[in-house]
């Protein structure tokens, strides 16, 4: 029984990472998906799709054979619950990375629920 799926989603992705392979697929969830598709639109995987088999897959992406993803770390775990208003929302690497929030109207980066004035759970960290 596993019983933080999120952390064992950015484990697949460093794991898949260090071994430089091209793809990870995982477990299907729409919180899964909704972060995958944040890291897509920043620029740190190459695409996202739900495979036939009801799996979610994505693509790594690399730079001069570098991980664009130098760190994925869980912020908030089953354990530990890290929320934040909106004034006080992480800056990661002084807003060069993201991080991924779980607000009322749904999955977002910093950079967007502090714009739209939203705080929430704190997911993880991504630079």
């Amino acid at each position: 029984m596993m019983t933080d799926p999120i952390a064992d989603m950015l484990t697949r992705i460093r794991n898949a990472q260090n071994v430089r392979k091209p793809d990870v697929s995982l477990p299907f969830s729409n919180v899964k998906m909704a972060i995958a598709r944040i890291l897509e639109v920043e620029g740190y995987l190459t695409s996202v799709h739900k495979t036939p088999e009801g799996e979610l897959s994505f693509g790594l992406k690399y730079r001069e054979r570098e991980p664009v993803i130098r760190s994925i770390d869980r912020i908030s775990t089953p354990g530990r619950r890290v929320y934040k208003p909106a004034n006080d929302l992480p800056r990661v690497l002084n807003d060069r990375g993201i991080a991924v929030i779980s607000t009322s109207q749904g999955i977002m980066t910093n950079k967007e629920a502090r714009k739209r004035k939203l705080g929430g759970e704190v997911m993880c960290e991504v630079y």
